[in-house]
């Protein structure tokens, strides 16, 4: 196996998993996208073994600190480990979660979800890609599910030099599997559906809402396939409208009413989340919904921020969001308010809701009554601070 000098060990030593292309101690122009290779320091101290890509840059990832061979055993048990983690810290049984998170299970670039007798797999970068099969049949081979998935049609993997594509690399897809979440169906779509199918990185989130509210009408905004709405609706919620801009994320959402039997509390509204706040917030006379305000609200928008560079004009975008939900909210109301972009850190995000509640909230007291974060399905890795990247607030607005 070919090696690489590192002449930057202080990250790599505090135990991230990435080594940026300034923080080596040589071209790696040598090196194919995904080639293994062995990490030194300039004292030919071993650091461990990695995937380099020169065309990214994030010049290498870190698989092992140890001398072994990357080979389908080695997936086999990590991915045996990871699965172990969810057992015991998750909820055992249950059918759906989040079954590889990249870096925070030791192996970067690689997701997997878990759909029922269905795997959801994503590979985001040139070193995954390259081992993709031994991957497949460590999967294989521990869960025999009826069908695998290729969702590798991230735009991360743009960033990489690989192309975007999606399969279905084993089995059949049909039918479509349905999970279950406290109570609550959901069918998913794993090759057509957003990300992998389904967000399940806000499932304990959605289901300690659910015990929040009873009775009321309010809004699932960026609603998707109403992750959110069903679970406020089967809580006992009296009305609740879900609203997104994709009629195709609308349907999925009806689908799920139906599952559930609650299409006579749930109405969906094809609308841009913006303009439809806006609307509802105008005070001329030829507005019926003028005087609408709601019991509860969920705004759990995609990342408005994909760079550091983006950050203050995705302030400015959650900012107005969530001021405008919070005038719109009954004295009393409750909004559950995410942000999943990284860039977006907890004390930024926190001083974003402080900014809205004091610029855009008309006066109005506003009380923090958890901060909540990804699943547990999703370990943040502390050396990582990449791997944490979901903030979720419950406010109460008075």
């Amino acid at each position: 196996m070919d090696r690489i000098r590192i002449a930057k060990t202080k990250r790599l030593l505090s135990g991230h998993q990435w080594v940026f292309s300034n923080e080596l101690a040589q071209s790696p122009s040598g090196f194919a996208p995904g080639q293994l290779a062995e990490l030194f320091d300039a004292r030919d101290n071993f650091l461990g073994v990695g995937y380099v890509n020169p065309h990214s840059l994030i010049s290498v990832r870190v698989l092992t600190r140890q001398r072994e061979e990357i080979n389908a055993e080695f997936f086999r048990k990590r991915i045996l480990s990871a699965y172990r983690f969810r057992e015991r810290f998750f909820v055992r049984g249950a059918g759906a979660f989040r079954l590889v998170y990249s870096e925070s299970d030791y192996m970067p670039g690689l997701i997997v979800d878990k759909y029922g007798d269905v795997l959801a797999v994503q590979m985001l970068t040139a070193g995954m890609e390259a081992m993709k099969q031994m991957v497949l049949d460590s999967l294989d081979s521990i869960f025999s599910p009826r069908a695998i998935v290729l969702r590798n049609d991230s735009r991360m993997r743009t960033l990489e030099g690989i192309p975007l594509y999606k399969e279905v690399a084993k089995g059949q897809l049909a039918p479509l599997p349905v999970i279950e979440e406290e109570g609550v169906r959901f069918e998913v779509d794993p090759l057509e559906g957003q990300k992998t199918g389904f967000f399940l990185d806000q499932r304990e989130n959605r289901v300690a809402l659910g015990k929040l509210v009873q009775g009321g009408s309010g809004l699932d905004l960026f609603s998707y396939a109403g992750g959110w709405g069903m679970h406020l609706a089967h809580a006992g919620a009296e009305e609740v409208t879900c609203v997104d801009e994709s009629e195709k994320a609308l349907g999925m959402a009806r689908r799920n009413a139906e599952l559930n039997g609650l299409t006579g509390k749930m109405a969906f509204l094809k609308a841009d989340v913006f303009d439809f706040l806006k609307e509802r917030l105008k005070t001329d006379g030829e507005n019926q919904n003028k005087n609408k305000k709601y019991d509860f609200m969920v705004l759990d928008p995609p990342a408005f921020v994909k760079s550091g560079k983006k950050l203050k004009e995705a302030v400015k975008a959650y900012t107005a969001l969530n001021g405008m939900c919070m005038r719109l909210l009954r004295p009393g109301g409750l909004l559950a308010t995410s942000s999943c972009s990284w860039h977006l850190g907890q004390q930024e995000f926190l001083d974003m809701l402080r900014d809205a509640a004091q610029k855009q909230a008309e006066g109005r007291k506003i009380n923090l009554l958890e901060l909540r974060f990804q699943g547990r399905d999703h370990p943040a890795l502390l050396s990582m601070p990449e791997t944490g990247y979901l903030k979720c607030a419950f406010l109460v607005v008075s």
